[in-house]
């Protein structure tokens, strides 16, 4: 088990920029407790298209809306758990962004991304709610 745990659990506005620095205040948390950069990466990258799809597809950019977010770091396993507040969507019906017939499309790559990078993902409540984990790969030498 390495280092110290940390949790998180509240809101976050339907903003990019509130987005933005509640991704860099996790992304330090990982660092701090010296998680890989190959992780670090990849939560990154899957938490920040997950609170983009609920800002952006789940609660259409509406400034009264929010993302209501619990994240917890406990030893060697990272949990998130982001839900908001739209009518959800069936994340079996996101076209497969690696078909030929969608290659120009600009959509359906950030549910890829967060299947490829995070350990576990599981989409519930309608589509509103999706629940992340990554378990910490060893880097060489630990």
């Amino acid at each position: 088990m390495h280092n110290s745990n940390w949790n998180f659990s509240g809101a976050v506005a339907s903003e990019l920029e509130r987005s933005r620095e509640f991704v860099t205040d996790v992304i330090n948390q990982l660092e701090n407790r010296k998680w890989p950069d190959t992780d670090v990466f990849g939560i990154r990258m899957a938490l920040e298209e997950a609170i983009v799809n609920a800002i952006k597809h789940g609660n259409q950019h509406d400034p009264v809306k929010s993302v209501h977010i619990d994240c917890e770091i406990r030893g060697d396993r990272f949990r998130i758990d982001i839900r908001d507040e739209g009518v959800g969507f069936d994340p079996k019906c996101v076209p497969d962004c690696t078909a030929v017939e969608n290659l120009d499309k600009p959509s359906g790559r950030g549910v890829m991304l967060i299947k490829h990078y995070m350990t576990n993902v599981t989409y519930c409540e309608n589509g509103t709610r999706v629940v992340m984990e990554k378990i910490r790969t060893e880097e060489a030498g630990e």
